[in-house]
């Protein structure tokens, strides 16, 4: 009896690997740049499975290419932007993300781009790599304090509310903003206090973003949002690019409207604004979950999702359900 064909867009860590040999006929793509859209059409043809990155764009294209074989889209990410759910469940396939296994890791990197741009560090690692730097100066690339202060979340799900978890250790205020509030035993464990989302960019130092990208958050942080904003504050995206109007945050950092941005996380990724390349902006090439650990969990469960699947089990964090209902 011959197994499933599966196409992954990117070579995977070991122990994934290993768990996908065990059930699949795996074709990997291992160029070292993204596969082009026009090899990901081709190598999907006649696919039984799919793993698939943020990259890909999985919509009613790739969906004629893989043809009626296709049963299943694992995408390596909690975001699923990229995946045109409904048109999977049209063609009753099933459309998984990875849920829960990068809160903690992604919340360490909002705070190490918030304490980078709050220290300055980027800048002074450039000074003392450099070799100019001769002496120790009062004044030498002083940046501000982040203890105390007000720590501003927009979105507080799983992520939102572990970057909330670090902030006591700065005895910062935590304020937030969401769609669904918090419930009190939450709030109480957090020390967090909820907020209507202009009063949130009002009064936090420290604003960070941690909504999904849907429809009502494309462009969510605007003109009208930043100006609403501290001269003295920061904003921190960890999320999705295209949540920021880039174009509407490099006037904001032209004009002093606040005093700086840490990002990871773009609009039109791979690119960046040549606006945003200041010193007073961190930038990270999407690197929020990227540790060892986490990305070896996240392809796991992409893997596991498959494996289900094809066990005759419903996978773990499916998106849609209903496709298998209707079988």
């Amino acid at each position: 009896m011959s197994r499933p064909k599966l196409f992954s867009t990117h070579v995977l860590f070991d122990e994934p690997r290993r768990r996908l040999a065990e059930h699949f006929d795996v074709e990997y793509w291992n160029g070292n740049e993204r596969p082009p859209r026009a090899e990901v059409l081709k190598r999907v043809a006649g696919k039984d499975a799919l793993i698939c990155l943020l990259t890909e764009k999985i919509d009613r294209e790739l969906l004629d290419a893989a043809g009626p074989n296709l049963r299943i889209a694992a995408n390596v990410a909690v975001g699923y932007d990229n995946i045109d759910v409904p048109a999977c469940t049209e063609r009753k396939v099933a459309a998984t993300n990875t849920p829960g296994v990068l809160d903690e890791t992604t919340a360490d990197f909002t705070w190490t781009l918030l304490m980078a741009v709050a220290r300055r560090l980027i800048e002074a690692d450039r000074l003392a790599r450099s070799g100019a730097w001769r002496q120790w100066n009062l004044d030498q690339l002083c940046g501000t304090d982040i203890w105390g202060k007000t720590l501003g979340i927009i979105g507080f799900g799983r992520i939102g509310r572990a970057v909330a978890r670090r902030a006591a250790g700065f005895r910062m205020r935590v304020i937030y903003n969401s769609t669904t509030r918090a419930p009190q035993e939450i709030e109480r464990e957090l020390n967090a206090e909820f907020m209507e989302r202009d009063r949130v960019l009002a009064e936090a130092d420290f604003v960070s973003l941690h909504v999904p990208l849907r429809e009502n958050t494309r462009g969510l942080i605007g003109p009208a949002e930043l100006s609403k904003m501290k001269r003295t504050a920061f904003l921190i995206n960890t999320t999705r690019g295209p949540v920021v109007q880039e174009a509407a945050l490099v006037a904001a950092l032209e004009q002093g409207t606040i005093a700086g941005a840490a990002l990871d996380v773009f609009e039109r990724e791979p690119l960046i604004s040549d606006g945003l390349r200041r010193d007073n902006v961190v930038l990270a090439p999407h690197l929020g979950s990227a540790s060892i650990e986490t990305r070896t969990r996240m392809a796991m469960i992409a893997v596991e999702n498959a494996v289900a699947l094809f066990s005759g089990k419903q996978p773990p964090t499916i998106l849609n359900p209903e496709v298998l209902r209707e079988k």
